[in-house]
């Protein structure tokens, strides 16, 4: 069975290397690129990727499942440029690739980094993501931010997991905040959804509580305070964000997850 891996990337020169020499053992590598200001292209062309460049943006669902209709092998594993497979997940894989036919897809957990530290409790862990999968079997949801993988077939868990660098720092961490929060409230007006201020403060103070305390983010020390924080930040301004565009439907919101 060959293996492609697909990646979507937009300026991510600083953490694509990581990632493409994780996985240089599969049959192909497959970057689709959001027209980079970087050097991101070029650097995924020395490490051996196939990189088609596209400069319209429609989403993180609808940009993986261009990227996935460019693959050509048996089975395809979906990565973000800031994860990588460690040693032990990449002879699990290779080992789920040579058995016998039976699951369509496979999940494993995902092992996140907030500015430096790995998050073991917040909701953070384990995480299960479903990312492994024969191609012509699964597709991505159409969602702007937080696709899923639709599956046809049964899925099987792996055990070790996708290693993923959320936050490098608290710059990087503002700056996916209020991409995500602008991309969350359109699809939330999509759905007919509308907010007031009262539902943000009381959404945002939820998903505070939700983290540090429900989820025991204060096992994960200062980051985890941190992270509760800027979840409840998030919340806040995705439907603040939801609240204002419900005024004026012709304005966008904010940037959205490449700009």
């Amino acid at each position: 069975m060959t293996l492609s891996v697909i990646v979507i990337t937009r300026n991510e020169e600083a953490s694509i290397r990581r990632c493409l020499e994780s996985v240089a053992w599969a049959d192909e590598i497959v970057v689709l690129d959001s027209a980079s200001e970087d050097d991101t292209a070029n650097l995924c062309r020395e490490l051996g990727a196939r990189v088609h460049v596209i400069r319209d943006w429609p989403g993180f669902g609808p940009q993986k499942n261009r990227a996935l209709e460019l693959a050509t092998g048996d089975w395809v594993l979906s990565l973000d440029a800031d994860e990588w497979i460690g040693p032990e997940l990449k002879a699990e894989i290779r080992a789920a690739l040579a058995g016998p036919e039976g699951n369509a897809a496979f999940r494993m957990p995902r092992l996140s980094s907030y500015c430096g530290r790995f998050m073991r409790h917040s909701g953070w862990w384990p995480d299960y993501v479903l990312r492994l999968f024969k191609r012509g079997a699964a597709r991505f949801s159409d969602d702007l931010v937080h696709e899923r993988l639709i599956v046809d077939g049964s899925i099987g868990t792996l055990a070790h997991p996708i290693l993923h660098e959320t936050y490098r720092d608290l710059e990087e961490m503002l700056d996916k905040l209020n991409r995500y929060s602008s991309a969350g409230a359109v699809m939330l007006g999509r759905q007919g959804k509308n907010a007031g201020l009262t539902a943000a403060v009381v959404r945002a103070g939820w998903a505070f509580f939700r983290s540090y305390v429900l989820r025991a983010g204060f096992l994960d020390g200062r980051e985890g305070f941190m992270l509760a924080v800027s979840n409840a930040e998030t919340t806040y301004y995705r439907y603040l964000k939801l609240m204002l565009l419900g005024r004026d439907p012709g304005r966008p919101p904010g940037r959205g997850p490449t700009a």
